[in-house]
């Protein structure tokens, strides 16, 4: 049997298949939903999968992490990204591989024989998207999977690592076998915090693997909830960035990158030093007009896909920032976390 490919870059996290479908107010009424809401669902709200796929829906690969696979994919050559999950034994996660494959994304899923894939039920009316998720499997992966040797071999084969913030909530000790791997080999270990509640809720078990980041990624309103949580007495984002900047790290050979999104305002970039001291830089985003704006649902999963690009890539930082902002650009022209088809090419703004 022939040894498996290699992906230069792997990411983790909890995959979702997104179908999302226009809808109306009975639509709506029919599942108790708002328009601009997102809530994890109940049993009166299982029919609505079936539902919107019966109004023509669009099938997207999601889960915040699953997002970045697909648009560092977007930026890089062929058979660059893998991603590593958990789904169900059922359509929906033959649907997920597939979409994911079309995306040029290779999938290793644990497949779980209880219970079903991850869903986001997307009901859009006008402006507005409604979002209703059941996790089931993609709250099931097991660190078995990772260390399995098939998977495993690929996981030793990869060269960086991005890691979604979600996956804490999860499967600890598998973002702490991934970590433990970039750093005992000097590879590139990113994490996004990806939500508040990440901080607030699960503050032991982000500070257990952010030793291990070379990038941290957030946006403003999670770096100030890291920062409430940990008692730093400010708000400020430039502060923020030099504290999470300068927290422990395992693999000194690296300085820490902190980076910090804040939608249309500058991206605020902390870069430690051995010495202790925090460079700080500010990137003004790629401007569209408004009108141009579809919807700015996983703009931040855009932005870490093309910085991911540009740092598997050997680009410099400041060009893999410009990557990101670029790929997050044209993800918000887009419905839902999507990339313009067909395939655009990046130029430096």
């Amino acid at each position: 049997m022939a040894a498996p490919q290699g992906y230069p870059l792997l990411a983790l996290e909890n995959p979702l298949l997104d179908i999302q479908a226009r809808g109306d107010a009975a639509f709506l009424e029919k599942y108790g939903l708002k328009p601009n809401d997102a809530i994890l669902a109940e049993e009166q709200h299982m029919g609505i999968y079936e539902d919107l796929l019966a109004r023509d829906a669009k099938l997207i690969p999601g889960g915040a992490a699953q997002n970045t696979a697909r648009g560092a994919q977007y930026m890089l050559p062929e058979n660059s990204v893998m991603y590593i999950g958990c789904v169900g034994k059922d359509k929906y996660g033959d649907i997920l591989k597939k979409t994911c494959e079309e995306a040029g994304v290779h999938t290793e899923y644990r497949v779980d024989e209880n219970q079903p894939t991850g869903k986001c039920g997307v009901v859009i009316t006008g402006h507005d998207r409604s979002m209703c998720t059941h996790l089931a499997a993609a709250n099931e992966y097991k660190i078995e999977h990772l260390k399995s040797p098939h998977v495993w071999s690929l996981v030793e084969k990869a060269q960086f690592y991005y890691v979604g913030g979600y996956h804490l909530t999860v499967c600890v000790p598998a973002i702490e076998a991934l970590g433990e791997e970039a750093a005992a080999k000097n590879k590139v270990f990113m994490l996004s915090l990806s939500a508040p509640f990440i901080p607030q809720f699960f503050k032991e078990q982000l500070d257990t693997v952010l030793p291990y980041t070379d990038y941290t990624f957030c946006n403003e309103t999670e770096a100030r909830a890291y920062a409430a949580s940990h008692e730093w007495g400010t708000e400020d984002v430039v502060e923020i960035a030099k504290k999470l900047a300068l927290l422990p790290k395992k693999n000194t050979q690296r300085p820490r990158v902190a980076i910090v999104t804040q939608g249309t305002e500058p991206t605020v970039v902390g870069i430690a030093s051995a010495d202790g001291s925090v460079e700080i830089k500010q990137f003004n985003v790629h401007e569209i007009s408004k009108d141009a704006i579809n919807d700015t649902n996983g703009a931040g999963d855009a932005f870490a896909g093309g910085f991911c690009a540009g740092v598997v890539s050997g680009k410099s930082l400041e060009d893999s920032i410009d990557m990101g902002q670029w790929l997050a650009s044209k993800s918000i022209q887009e419905l839902g976390p999507s990339f313009p088809p067909p395939k655009q090419t990046y130029s430096r703004s």
